[in-house]
């Protein structure tokens, strides 16, 4: 199990990196964890909801992601409360002061059975856990579902990983062990120091105090990895700091209060020529090459906070000028006529006035770019799609991703000329050119970035509107680079880590 001194240590990658390695020796590791609390979502093959940092760890073990590797997942919603997916699927809303009055009992049952299901599923595999947060907050020990309860549950050796940027490594590793039991000490097998800037000799003193002061051994000190990984969650997302003096396009990304699925972008963040700019409400859009209105966990409230930002009429300048719009999802929601919200799934809108959003009818104006009318309905469109993308121009690509929304959108434009499918399933997403030469689309299909051929075919477009020349054809999906970047992960891992205590330790 890998453990850490707080949020945020490095825990997901670790467990990539460790799964990764241990597939390399020949074993099948299973990634698991038991609770996770994210926006980033991905849907396996059965239509499931899962984490998507579980499902990255899953690409890493060399498996196909599967919800019983992650049977809790929490939502937050922004109100002090969260959707609650147990094995995939949607079980209710639980306000944060009565989760573990309400949905302890729940949460473990789904646990235990994902544990199984996994285990059965792949007989003769390693369980390779991650836990959640810090494993020592003392108010919240009694009830906790993913940490030591299931570390003492499966008899697990714990690597605790600290992450030495933070400052104050040396109190953050004595610290939690302090805190420990002595029942749940004896499971700490070793400590890993991550995110070390500099010569690992220059920590030597370090590791020596440490080793002295706990008696546990450090089994590496991780390097400062520069490739840009999948965030862990949208603090991760906020501090990549990626740096593209020879970027030749600039999108913009619009940073929405309950930003959600921004793994969508990964693969634009990986393409050499691009830089996204992250644009949080109150600055200027300014003149990039694209706009992008990503998914949100709370459309309308998000939908409220654009506009009292002024980032409506910000739009509507950026499009007057031949501006390239682009929504993902709730993003593409934003973009129609009108919402409308018949079941209460987005929280009741505030009167007009009060958050900005005018409503006629119940039905919430949308942004108005595309002649869609969208309703929210109580079942969750949740699943795995193929189709054909008809756009941009040129010959029909095959394109893949999923789908992962409450709301149904229909288009209400037949006129000649006006909005058209993006795809072969004209439910998928749609398009229309604009005034200004430019154009405004969208689309529910959660990972159209990550097919080479179309991504090239649509950043071309932009390139072609610059000037620029053409990239080449990318034939590879972004999975075989997501690969590579794995596997550069555990080439670093294995460099700097000994594995041998934590796996063999009885010698």
């Amino acid at each position: 199990m890998v453990l850490g001194t707080s949020s945020g240590a490095g825990k997901s990658l670790m467990t990539a990196a460790l799964c990764r390695v241990l597939r390399r020796r020949g074993e099948q590791p299973l990634p698991f964890k038991g609770q996770n609390m994210s926006l980033n979502a991905w849907v396996d093959g059965d239509g499931g909801e899962m984490a998507y940092s579980q499902a990255l760890q899953a690409w890493a073990a060399e498996l196909e992601p599967a919800v019983a590797m992650n049977p809790v997942l929490l939502k937050p919603r922004g109100d002090s409360s969260s959707e609650v997916i147990h094995l995939g699927r949607s079980v209710g809303i639980a306000r944060a002061e009565h989760y573990y009055r309400d949905w302890f009992r729940p949460g473990w049952s789904a646990i235990r059975t994902g544990l199984g299901e996994l285990s059965a599923a792949h007989p003769g595999g390693r369980l390779v856990l991650e836990g959640a947060g810090s494993p020592v907050e003392v108010n919240l020990q009694a009830r906790d579902l993913t940490n030591l309860r299931l570390a003492l549950y499966l008899r697990a050796r714990c690597l605790l990983v600290a992450d030495i940027e933070r400052g104050g490594v040396f109190a953050q590793v004595v610290g939690t062990l302090a805190l420990l039991r002595p029942v749940e000490r004896r499971l700490i097998g070793g400590i890993l120091i991550n995110r070390f800037r500099g010569r690992p000799e220059l920590f030597e003193a370090g590791r020596d105090w440490l080793e002295r002061h706990t008696g546990l051994p450090v089994l590496g000190v991780m390097p400062w990895l520069a490739e840009l990984f999948p965030p862990e969650d949208s603090l991760d997302l906020l501090e990549r700091r990626a740096s593209k003096p020879r970027a030749e396009l600039t999108i913009a990304v619009l940073r929405l209060p309950s930003l959600s699925n921004f793994s969508d972008l990964d693969p634009l963040e990986a393409e050499p020529s691009l830089r996204l700019r992250w644009l949080h409400p109150g600055e200027e859009i300014g003149c990039p090459d694209a706009v992008i209105v990503p998914g949100s966990k709370r459309t309308l409230s998000d939908l409220a906070a654009l506009r009292a930002a002024g980032l409506d009429t910000a739009l509507e300048r950026y499009l007057a000028n031949g501006g390239h719009l682009f929504g993902l999802c709730g993003g593409l929601q934003m973009l129609g006529l009108e919402l409308e919200d018949p079941h209460g799934l987005e929280g009741e809108a505030e009167p007009e006035g009060s958050t900005g959003i005018p409503s006629t009818a119940g039905a919430v104006r949308g942004l108005g770019l595309l002649p869609l009318r969208t309703r929210f309905a109580s079942a969750k469109t949740c699943g795995q799609r193929r189709t054909l993308a008809l756009w941009p121009p040129g010959p029909p690509l095959p394109i893949e991703g999923f789908e992962l929304r409450h709301g149904c959108s229909v288009w209400l434009d037949e006129r000649e000329g006006g909005a058209q499918a993006i795809c072969e399933a004209p439910d998928l997403g749609w398009w229309q050119a604009t005034a200004g030469g430019g154009w405004v689309a969208g689309t529910y299909l959660h990972g159209v970035f990550d097919n080479g051929p179309w991504r090239r075919r649509w950043l071309n477009g932009l390139r072609q509107r610059r000037g620029l020349d053409p990239l080449p054809p990318q034939p590879r999906n972004h999975a075989a680079q997501r690969s590579a970047l794995l596997d550069r992960l555990a080439d670093a891992f294995e460099d700097h880590v000994n594995l041998a205590p934590l796996l063999h330790p009885d010698g």
